[in-house]
């Protein structure tokens, strides 16, 4: 087997690209040009938002590559949000806000949905005390279905929550049990009844092309029962597999522990290769396009584009700030990344003593935002060249000429006045074409 047939077998790894320079780089070597960004006032085109990581969760999927916790009792729970206030208060005292307003706010997880009515009231109470989002153009809040309760719901949509986003992954309860999903079917269609009665601006569901047990016969009927639940949009992953999984540790049991497993042993644990996986996805985006749906994305296909909004993917792609607050939070401020420290105990302790929980960070230069926003931007389906010679003074497909070809060349993209448009075949396939968008130090190495 060649090296390219063996680069579309799952091995372990991360596959989806989600910021540039990879994470590998940062580090807290850096953590005094995080405070020096902090300590500046803002760039005077930068919106800001704030990513809030609520890590608790029923259970752990064994996919799953975050930060959770599934052992925290109620007063673990109460102390981490009381830590997660003071992290807050602390961002909005840094000069770098400067007196914007939020533009997006997000509640991301492990599991938001997890916290009671009480809690969810009373740490968005406070929070409001020091950077409020009345304003904002988006709040999003990630549920798992079995968290939720009708009253819960009233209470998101009392907060604020413009945008709610469930955590489907897929709607056969053998499959979900089988990949360690809390929730199982029923939960679905519950709390989707009680999301459609309470009334969101937007609602998304998500789901995962290529669990551990996935079918082509499951797939399909997954597809059209999601049309049939008719959500404002959709969101489908591909199943990787990164490092830190219970399914990459279940791989590796047997080995010493240091050498993962090949592609080829991990696809024969039941993981569907790249080519099954980007045919699935494929499947959903031609029926829900015949249902009326449109890509946004590489991963969301939208029942109204001038209706439905991604302020918080689109404001990030497009350079905005961000404070990345909660237990090993990524987030974005004044030209450098920023991620916090990765320990419960970390966190708590560096917060008890006043002090931003800040764990590495990468500064990261002109030529390395550009090509950030490029490949960020490219997920969308389009780039517009106009706006990099104006943001950046460069002409990005003159720059990497050789690589656009290439994707041309091999029915990827095509241009069209001054833009590159991602084909379908590109976009089913846009996390495996970025790497070569790296500078030569970056490619080829570990991604976090």
């Amino acid at each position: 087997m060649d090296n390219a047939d063996t680069q579309e077998k799952t091995g372990l790894g991360n596959y989806f690209v989600a910021n540039y320079p990879p994470f590998s780089a940062w580090k807290p070597d850096y953590l005094a040009d995080a405070r020096a960004a902090l300590a500046k006032p803002p760039r005077a085109d930068a919106p800001l938002g704030l990513y809030l990581h609520i890590p608790f969760c029923r259970k752990r999927c064994k996919f799953c590559y975050f930060r959770v916790y599934t052992d925290k009792n109620a007063r673990d729970v109460e102390v981490y949000l009381n830590a997660l206030t003071r992290e807050v208060e602390l961002c909005s005292q840094q000069p770098v806000v400067g007196g914007r307003s939020l533009q997006f706010f997000y509640f991301g997880g492990g599991t938001p949905s997890y916290l009671s009515v009480g809690q969810l009231r009373s740490l968005t109470d406070r929070l409001r005390n020091y950077l409020p989002w009345d304003h904002a153009a988006e709040v999003t809040f990630e549920c798992e279905p079995g968290t939720l309760q009708q009253h819960k719901l009233v209470a998101l949509k009392e907060i604020g929550v413009t945008r709610l986003s469930l955590g489907v992954e897929n709607l056969d309860d053998k499959i979900l049990e089988a990949n360690g999903r809390a929730h199982l079917s029923h939960e679905i269609y519950r709390a989707w009844d009680w999301i459609q009665q309470v009334g969101f601006q937007q609602t998304n569901i998500d789901l995962i092309a290529g669990m551990v047990g996935e079918t082509w016969d499951n797939w399909r009927v997954c597809v059209q029962k999601t049309i049939a639940l008719s959500p404002d949009s959709v969101t489908i992953y591909q199943m990787e597999l990164p490092f830190n999984t219970v399914y990459s540790k279940e791989l590796t049991v047997g080995k010493d522990g240091s050498s993962p497993v090949t592609a080829t042993e991990a696809a024969a644990s039941g993981v569907a290769d790249w080519p099954t996986k980007r045919a699935w996805v494929k499947y959903a985006f031609e029926e829900m396009g015949r249902a009326g749906y449109q890509a946004s994305s590489a991963y969301t296909l939208v029942k109204d584009k001038a209706r439905c909004r991604f302020v918080y993917r689109d404001s990030l792609w497009h350079g905005a700030d961000m404070f990345g607050t909660g237990v090993a939070s990524f987030g974005h401020v004044g030209g450098v990344h920023v991620q916090n420290v990765d320990t419960w105990e970390q966190y708590l302790s560096l917060l008890d003593q006043g002090q931003l929980p800040l764990g590495r960070a990468l500064p990261v230069g002109p030529k390395q935002l550009m090509i950030r926003e490029m490949i960020l931007q490219m997920k969308t389906g389009r780039l517009d060249g106009a706006y990099f010679q104006r943001k950046f003074g460069t002409d990005i497909f003159a720059d990497f000429s050789d690589r656009f070809a290439q994707m041309t060349a091999a029915g990827q993209a095509q241009r069209e006045n001054g833009a590159l448009r991602l084909t379908l075949d590109g976009m089913l396939q846009v996390d495996r074409l970025l790497p070569a968008f790296f500078e030569p130090e970056y490619r080829g190495t570990r991604y976090t």
